[in-house]
């Protein structure tokens, strides 16, 4: 384990810890190739751990995946027209406060078209629809803090 702890990316701590701090969020957790990390503020200790690879049984994993490919909402992150957080990050709807919102449930969307902003390390970063489609639903709210991969809409 000692070998391990020598692989620690201490800059990467660095700027985990500057990115809660300009988001106020109180932690951030990644996870890759069985290494996890999470950061977290208010004097919570940071924890550092290889995570082992947990796989479901074959039976519910059966189960988990039917309302996937029915198209359901219940589990928007595998909906197939889901819009994921491409970062850690704040959330707007709109591209200034007091502005209309790029786009509500209801609206058409053209592929490529600017849906959402997420602002992280003091950097607006364009959220672009994925697809020409329907906005269905729209899953987070103005100013919300969000995690790579987190649901933030559905186009159909």
């Amino acid at each position: 384990m000692a070998e391990k702890k020598q692989d620690i990316d201490k800059d990467l701590i660095r700027d985990l810890a500057a990115l809660l701090k300009e988001t106020e969020l109180s932690e951030i957790e990644i996870e890759r190739d069985n290494f996890r990390i999470r950061v977290a503020r208010g004097g919570a200790p940071m924890q550092i751990g290889y995570a082992e690879p947990q796989r479901a049984p074959s039976s519910l994993a059966a189960t988990v995946e039917a309302p996937a490919q029915q198209g359901s909402l219940a589990d928007p992150a595998r909906h197939p027209g889901c819009v994921p957080s491409p970062m850690v990050g704040t959330v707007y709807r709109s591209p200034e406060p007091g502005t209309p919102p790029f786009v509500e449930v209801g609206d058409n969307v053209a592929a490529g078209q600017t849906i959402l902003i997420v602002e992280a390390m003091k950097h607006m970063n364009e959220v672009a629809a994925p697809r020409a489609g329907k906005v269905v639903a729209v899953l987070v709210e103005d100013g919300q803090p969000v995690e790579y991969g987190e649901p933030l809409m559905i186009v159909e």
